[in-house]
């Protein structure tokens, strides 16, 4: 076993299954015959001689030459005279006399940028005391748990005041003691980050990726990443990392054309280029890719105890023909379709991997298409997934909240078609940050009308989010009713909190989030049609909609009326399932959170004459742009009530 690489190593990463092939590849420190050094493996199949040059042998090419181990194209190398922390990189020689300079595609650590080359790193035995976090979710299913999430990009959400450049950025172990309390007070469940893994345009908010198996070094070392991730847990917050599979950025020293030839990209251009993005799409039929690609995965669950993966941009990998111009010529698989059916296999490949290491993951799909089964088990031929964002559900609502409230009613089907598929996939519900960005306008400054209506029109689209079926994601900012989009080069307009509306918009988001956490009616049964009932879904005359959400408990349930319009109605019927008395326990309108006021007080007796198909209803006061929501009491609140 030289160098300690065991011949099954080899098999499995060339096969495609070596789902920890992050233990065989890259810088690995070890002792060998007594000596203690690095261990280096890269996969060049192409190269005709691969060396390492770096900072300790003053970036000589030829002094640190690797071996060829294996006929499809590992190489490796121990050095005993490379220390910790040493820079380097492979030297990669092409039959045809090119050299080539390439980052480490399996090094746990990088250089800032610009700078470009790997760093040995031996990350030191973390000491997780999350334990009782991982005891709480065995004792939990994901589909019947509230799953809140704040996505966030590490560099914008707050710098150091007086600080510029990267000494304006919190380190991990900073947002750990910042950003991890400020989520937990808002009540969000989850952190989901845009991509953290090594980068070198920060404008790309690290969806063009160099080292995917190293934290940026922007905010500190991987063991910096731990501790935060250790501090989310501890405080309750799973993290989800935001990763992207499907295509990889040109630069020079990252992986296009590694050894001077098509490594981890397809051979065929065509089937390679993304034109508008400007990356190359990963060869998800190419054995060694599948090991790189789904150890990845592995390693950020096991290694820094991630909760989950939001898979990016599935669409582009599942089409042939994602992102070609209109007059290029079609691609299609062996079948005649435009399905590309190596992506296809790959994500069923990834998915048994990930559920199979860990149980408990959540493996999210970024998926605009119409594709079936994304959230069905590989077995009955979906594509493993366990949640899928319902880009349908934004695009639509998005639309919809657009438009004046008098000309809504003509778009009331926007508002209402998501609960025609809503459970044909275990859903998120997102306000990401693709929708606040690129001359989109914020989310406050999507909303039509004066400045009272636009606040209003924001609680309505944020309360109806969250009585909807389905988990919920909203991007960083959203919270405090930011005017401006998000700008990637600064960091979020803090100062307005210091302003009445912003502050009660900030405290509204705290409680809605709070209600949600707490509710059980608003979240066990998310996935279920058992936990979805329409009271009215057809007033779009007055833009009304009035539902039931019920969790697992017989009794369990909210009525939830919603009002897209300004106009004030009284003495409005509502049917309701069950003769008592109701309360109403949430009013988006409330005066706290910058509303009229226009409140529901007092209990709300049931009246014997059938509305909406149900034997009896109760009359209330619909505010304007306003969700109210009222739960039956029930004897026990009626004893309370009395004391």
């Amino acid at each position: 076993m030289k160098w300690q690489i065991s011949e099954e190593d080899t098999y499995l990463f060339h096969q495609g299954t070596h789902y920890q092939s992050y233990k065989l590849m890259g810088a690995k420190k070890m002792t060998v015959d007594g000596n203690e050094g690095y261990r280096f493996v890269v996969w060049a199949p192409h190269a005709q001689k691969v060396t390492l040059a770096g900072d300790f042998n003053d970036w000589h090419t030829d002094s640190h030459p690797l071996e060829k181990i294996t006929v499809m194209g590992l190489w490796a190398g121990f050095f005993t005279d490379v220390p910790d922390g040493a820079v380097y990189k492979y030297c990669l020689e092409h039959p045809d006399g090119r050299t080539l300079m390439k980052a480490d595609p399996y090094a746990n650590f990088a250089e800032v940028r610009p700078n470009t080359a790997s760093v040995t790193w031996e990350d030191p035995v973390y000491a997780w005391q999350d334990q009782s976090w991982y005891e709480r979710k065995r004792k939990t299913t994901s589909y019947a748990s509230p799953i809140n999430i704040y996505e966030v990009h590490l560099g914008t959400w707050n710098k150091k005041e007086g600080k510029v450049e990267d000494e304006a950025l919190y380190s991990y172990r900073e947002l750990a003691e910042t950003l991890v309390p400020y989520v937990k007070d808002l009540g969000y469940t989850h952190i989901e980050l845009l991509p953290i893994t090594e980068h070198p345009f920060d404008l790309s908010w690290g969806y063009q990726i160099t080292g995917y198996y190293a934290p940026t070094s922007r905010f500190g070392r991987p063991e910096d990443f731990k501790y935060f991730v250790d501090q989310c847990h501890q405080h309750n917050i799973g993290v989800i990392l935001d990763w992207v599979p499907g295509h990889f950025c040109r630069d020079d020293h990252g992986l296009r054309q590694f050894d001077g030839e098509p490594c981890f990209e397809y051979q065929d251009i065509n089937k390679a280029d993304k034109p508008s993005w400007g990356t190359l799409t990963f060869d998800f039929g190419r054995p060694e890719v599948q090991s790189f690609l789904i150890s990845n995965a592995v390693y950020w669950l096991r290694e820094f105890h991630l909760d989950g993966i939001r898979t990016d941009a599935v669409a582009s990998m599942l089409s042939l023909n994602f992102d070609r111009p209109d007059n290029a010529p079609k691609l299609y698989n062996t079948y005649g379709g435009e399905e590309n059916l190596e992506a296809y296999a790959f994500l069923r490949k990834l998915n048994e991997a990930a559920f199979a290491y860990e149980p408990d993951v959540l493996m999210m799909a970024e998926d605009s298409s119409d594709v079936p089964l994304v959230t069905s088990p590989t077995h009955e031929g979906g594509l493993g997934f366990n949640f899928k964002w319902n880009m349908g559900w934004m695009n639509d609502m998005l639309d919809y909240m657009a438009y004046d409230p008098i000309y809504r009613k003509e778009h009331h089907n926007k508002l209402t078609f998501s609960f025609m598929y809503t459970f044909s996939e275990n859903f998120v519900l997102p306000l990401s940050h693709d929708e606040v960005v690129h001359g989109k306008k914020s989310i406050l400054n999507k909303m039509p009308g004066d400045q009272w209506q636009q606040f209003a029109n924001y609680r309505l689209l944020l309360a109806y989010q969250m009585t909807h079926p389905g988990k919920k994601l909203l991007f960083m900012g959203s919270e405090i009713a930011m005017y401006s989009e998000w700008k990637d080069k600064e960091y979020l307009d803090w100062h307005l909190l210091d302003y009445p509306l912003h502050r009660s918009a900030h405290e509204y988001v705290r409680v809605l989030n709070h209600l949600y956490k707490n509710a059980t009616a608003l979240h066990e049964q998310d996935h279920k049609p058992e936990g979805f009932q329409w009271i009215d879904a057809d007033n779009s005359d007055q833009s009304i909609t009035a539902f039931i959400r019920r969790g697992q408990t017989p009794g369990d349930e909210y009525i939830v009326i919603c009002n897209f319009t300004p106009v004030v109605h009284y003495d409005y019927k509502i049917g309701v399932p069950a003769v008592g008395t109701y309360k109403e326990i949430f009013n988006s309108d409330h005066e706290h959170f910058g509303g009229s006021n226009q409140l529901n007080d007092g209990d709300h007796f049931t009246f014997d004459e059938k509305w909406h198909g149900y034997e009896q209803h109760i009359k209330i006061m619909v505010p304007p742009l306003a969700v109210s929501i009222f739960q039956i009491k029930h004897s026990d609140q009626k004893e309370e009530e009395s004391q």
